[in-house]
């Protein structure tokens, strides 16, 4: 089965912005392949405004996040792998959701057991029935 954070993440998204309210994202920014502005990371992680007035082409996919915004005034380019994103909130009132690593584990864990061997078929032939006392 595919992760179903970035389902989680586009959902939470519409629901934030669809009640006017502004969605955040907080993005560990050591993630491999996460390309956000280095000067505004604090502890390993920066948080983004991504409402729609803030970002441009805006792309919510299944394996990253990308858009245009302007920091000090400089436009960027920002692209995100999905499991960077570590929350979704709305800024006025805190409402979301954290991602946690579990999810993601949980579903290499689900992976895993997909693609293991097939349990072995019945014998074949008559039936037996035993009494049990």
């Amino acid at each position: 089965m595919t992760a179903n954070q970035p389902y989680l993440l586009r959902a939470f998204y519409e629901w934030i912005v669809d009640n006017n309210l502004t969605p955040y994202i907080v993005v560990d920014a050591h993630y491999p392949g996460a390309q956000v502005p280095q000067e505004f990371v604090q502890d390993g992680q920066i948080v983004l405004n991504v409402s729609p007035a803030s970002t441009g082409k805006l792309h919510l996919g299944l394996q990253e996040v990308n858009f245009e915004a302007r920091f000090g005034g400089v436009p960027r380019n920002l692209v995100i792998p999905c499991p960077a994103v570590l929350a979704i909130y709305a800024k006025e009132n805190g409402a979301g959701t954290v991602f946690t690593v579990e999810d993601s584990a949980a579903t290499k864990e689900v992976e895993e057991f997909d693609t293991q061997e097939a349990p072995p078929q019945p014998k074949k032939g008559k039936p037996t029935l035993t009494v049990v006392k």
